[in-house]
């Protein structure tokens, strides 16, 4: 553990030289991973790279500037918590991700996952934040450009 948080604050410190956006693929770590920013300080640019997190943590993220990305498994039937992260997550920090071949968006869940899924997941995240799949689509196309500064 101590060897990954050492990396993690050498990655942190690499991204903010080099004015590159930090990835980050948090898992069963939150607290620490959310500590460690704040000590070392964030790069302008973080992503949470497959979000696991709840809801509080999501509120956490927004509040900081990190942005949220979600994959398909925000679809399965026991993915609430991630649901409800999504829910309260500012629409402007939140992103969407194949994590291919993994996670694949019910109802293909079980199949390899690839970019033509995409669509599956962001009408299940317009669905979640109550809104429209192109303003969905239009403000998750926004947000990776502003991530990826590109």
């Amino acid at each position: 553990m101590a060897a990954q948080e050492r990396s993690f604050r050498a990655h942190i410190e690499i991204a903010k030289r080099h004015g590159k956006t930090l990835v980050i693929h948090d898992r069963e770590a939150h607290a620490d991973v959310l500590r460690v920013l704040d000590e070392e300080g964030a790069p302008d640019r973080t992503v949470f790279h497959c979000y696991s997190g709840d809801a509080a943590m999501a509120e956490i993220c927004a509040a900081k500037g990190y942005y949220m990305s979600f994959a398909g498994n925000m679809t399965f039937k026991n993915a609430q918590p991630l649901r409800d992260a999504l829910a309260v997550a500012t629409l402007d920090r939140v992103l969407v991700e194949t994590d291919a071949p993994f996670l694949t968006p019910a109802p293909f869940r079980g199949r390899p996952n690839a970019p033509y899924l995409i669509p599956v997941t962001v009408r299940a995240m317009a669905a979640v934040r109550g809104i429209d799949e192109n303003a969905m689509a239009e403000a998750l196309a926004v947000n990776t450009a502003r991530a990826f500064d590109y």
